[in-house]
């Protein structure tokens, strides 16, 4: 049997490939002497098939774990490929294909051809897990499931926050999920919780600081902008933030004066962003009328084409804005 496990998702194919192993111990090999892991990308390739090829040691079945496979050499891909197209492996044998990342490249431009080819033959397997990130609603049922596991239960808020702060990072995220339920014991994990173990990303702080630009708040804008720069952002990638920002305020706030009935849910669903982003920007754009954010947004276009003409620096350019509005 050949079982190839692979997607940029290492935790949950760690995870399954974990389960996978458990699960064969139990059945077949209680005491572990026939269950053998290798590294391709570090052992000979004559080991590998050796192992591949070994029959099992006083058991009926035998369990090759062979990682990072397409990051072995071309003769050992090549030759598992024509062994695994000739059926010519020992059928007492079950032999686990793991792969975390994509087909590895050889120099910067040279594919590497004889790794895509053996991957195609693995995917034409039985036995094919495909881990590959999960989308946003996904993700959340994940959230909610890795909790059940310890009887803890989180407000979607909160788990909406984990989702975008945290992203498709399984390895971090799975660790604030043990925090959190160590911390929250019985009681749901609320938006507070979740807070207290995670900062925001950078791109969500630009909100907090368009805000204050907004209103008129230049002492935090310009305090904000401080921060961002102690945590190594430079005035470029602010003003990208920025500009970015006011033309998401231009957009929902021009969806809230066309629509009747407008939630920020179904503006997030317009406009393809997240509803946590979305709900955080909904009380802003209800306090600013779409003059004012235009306004703006002009004057942001201004120092990019004065910056992009050279008839300006833009970080002188982006203070005097910041100071002005």
């Amino acid at each position: 049997m050949i079982i190839y496990i692979h997607g940029d998702d290492t935790f949950r194919s760690r995870q399954y490939l974990k389960e996978q192993v458990e699960k064969f111990k139990i059945a077949r090999d209680p005491q572990g002497y026939n269950v053998i892991f290798l590294d391709a990308s570090k052992v000979e390739p004559s080991r590998v098939l050796s192992e591949i090829m070994s029959v099992p040691f006083l058991a009926e079945k035998r369990m090759v774990v062979i990682e990072n496979i397409l990051s072995g050499s071309d003769e050992l891909l090549n030759e598992l490929k024509s062994r695994i197209e000739g059926k010519k492996t020992p059928e007492s044998n079950v032999v686990i294909f793991w792969q975390g990342e994509k087909v590895p490249t050889k120099g910067r431009q040279k594919k590497n051809v004889v790794a895509e080819e053996l991957e195609q033959v693995l995917l034409k397997e039985k036995y094919v897990q495909d881990f590959s990130k999960l989308a946003e609603d996904k993700l959340l049922v994940w959230i909610n499931q890795e909790l059940k596991k310890t009887n803890s239960k989180i407000s979607h808020p909160a788990a909406l926050f984990l989702a975008h702060n945290v992203g498709d990072d399984m390895w971090a995220l799975s660790g604030l999920l043990e925090q959190l339920s160590l911390y929250a014991k019985s009681k749901e994990i609320g938006l507070s919780d979740v807070q207290l173990f995670l900062g925001e990303k950078a791109d969500d702080n630009a909100f907090n600081l368009v805000e204050a630009i907004v209103s008129g708040n230049h002492k935090l804008a310009f305090k904000l902008m401080s921060d961002q720069e102690s945590l190594g952002e430079d005035k470029f990638k602010i003003f990208g933030l920025i500009v970015w920002q006011f033309r998401l305020l231009l957009q929902m706030r021009s969806l809230f004066d066309s629509e009747d009935g407008l939630t920020s849910d179904k503006a997030a669903a317009k406009l393809k962003i997240h509803p946590f982003v979305a709900r955080k920007n909904w009380t802003v754009i209800k306090k600013y009328p779409l003059a004012t954010l235009k306004e703006i947004y002009n004057q942001l276009l201004e120092i990019d084409i004065k910056t992009k003409t050279g008839q300006g620096d833009q970080s002188m350019l982006l203070d005097l804005f910041v100071g002005k509005n």
